[in-house]
C-alpha cells in the first residue's frame, strides 16, 4: 500500500515538474520576440468589439495584438489604440487600419491594408500614427443610410413635382408633343413625295439647260450677223442720222407753230377787250408826256 502511494506521489511530481518546465520554456521563448509599437487613431465611429489582446493582422496574417485602448487626452474626439507588431514586419507609408469582425460573434480585430495597388517605398517608424477606418459593415450601413436619405429627398421632390398644376402642365406638354409628332409625320410624307418628284425635276432642269444652250447659240449667231459690214449696225447708224435730221426739222416747225399760237392768243385778247377794232381798226395810241395832243390828268380836289 505504501509503495503504491509513493509511486502515485512520484508520478504527480513528475507531471507537475514537466508542466512547469514547459511553461517556463514557453514564457522565455515568448520574451525573445521583439515588437514595435504603433498608434492607431480613430476619428469617427465606434470601436465596439475591440479589446486588449485582440489580434492585429496584415493582409490576413497575424502580426501582433492590441495592447490598450484609450481616448486622446488632448482631443477627446479621438480614440488611440496602441498595438504591438513583430519587429520584422515593416509597414509602408501608405498603410491604413480597418476594423473587421469575426463572423457573427461581434468580436473585432485590426486589419492592416495598403492604400492603392502598390506599397510605398518609404516605411513607417515605430510609434507613428496610423489612421483607423470604420469597418466595412459600418461603411455599408452609412452608405445605405445616405442612400435612404437621398431616396426620401428624391421622393419628396417627385411628389412636389407631380402636384395637380404640374400634372396639368405635363399633360399639355405631352399633347403638344403628340401634335408635333403628327406634324412631323405629315412633313415626312411631304418630303417623301418631294423626293420622289426629284427625278422629274432633274429631267426638267436638264431640258431647260439644253434649251438655254440653244438660245445662247442663236444669240451668238445673231451677234455675228450684226457685227458684219453693211449689216444691221450700219443700217441702224444711217437710219439714226436721218432720224436726227428729221427731228431738227420738226423742232423748227414746232417753234414756228408756238410763235403763231402766241400771236393768235394776243389777237384774241385784243378782240375781247376792243371788239369794235374789228370794224374800225385799232384805236390811236394815247400821246404821252411831251407829245402832241398830250392831256395831263386832272387833279381831284379834296
Amino acid at each position: 500500500m505504501e509503495n503504491r502511494a509513493h509511486a502515485l506521489a512520484a508520478g504527480l511530481f513528475v507531471i507537475i515538474l514537466s508542466m512547469a518546465a514547459a511553461a517556463a520554456i514557453m514564457w522565455f521563448s515568448d520574451q525573445k520576440i521583439l515588437h514595435d509599437h504603433y498608434i492607431l487613431v480613430s476619428k469617427e465611429g465606434s470601436v465596439a468589439g475591440l479589446n486588449p489582446e485582440s489580434s492585429v493582422r496584415f493582409r490576413g496574417v497575424p502580426v501582433g495584438k492590441v495592447e490598450n485602448i484609450r481616448f486622446d487626452p488632448q482631443n477627446p474626439n479621438l480614440i488611440l489604440i496602441r498595438i504591438a507588431v513583430r519587429s520584422h514586419v515593416v509597414f509602408p507609408k501608405n498603410i491604413y487600419a480597418q476594423l473587421s469582425t469575426l463572423g457573427i460573434t461581434g468580436l473585432a480585430f485590426i486589419e492592416m491594408n495598403i492604400e492603392g495597388k502598390e506599397p510605398s517605398d518609404e516605411h513607417l517608424s515605430p510609434d507613428e500614427r496610423i489612421p483607423l477606418r470604420p469597418s466595412f459593415v459600418k461603411e455599408l450601413s452609412t452608405s445605405l443610410e445616405d442612400l435612404l436619405n437621398n431616396s426620401n429627398h428624391a421622393i419628396k421632390r417627385i411628389n412636389s413635382l407631380l402636384n395637380e398644376q404640374n400634372q396639368t402642365q405635363i399633360s399639355t406638354i405631352l399633347t403638344s408633343l403628340v401634335q408635333a409628332m403628327r406634324r412631323y409625320d405629315s412633313l415626312a410624307d411631304q418630303l417623301q413625295s418631294s423626293i420622289q418628284s426629284l427625278p422629274e425635276l432633274t429631267s426638267d432642269v436638264g431640258l431647260m439647260f439644253k434649251q438655254t444652250n440653244q438660245l445662247f447659240s442663236d444669240v451668238n449667231k445673231s451677234l455675228v450677223k450684226i457685227n458684219q459690214q453693211n449689216g444691221l449696225v450700219d443700217g441702224l447708224t444711217q437710219n439714226s442720222q436721218e432720224l436726227t435730221d428729221t427731228l431738227l426739222k420738226l423742232r423748227e416747225v414746232s417753234t414756228a407753230i408756238t410763235e403763231s399760237s402766241y400771236n393768235i392768243n394776243r389777237m384774241i385778247l385784243k378782240l375781247e377787250e376792243q371788239p369794235q377794232s374789228l370794224l374800225f381798226g385799232a384805236p390811236p395810241t394815247v400821246p404821252g408826256p411831251g407829245e402832241n395832243g398830250f392831256v395831263p390828268p386832272r387833279k381831284i380836289m379834296p
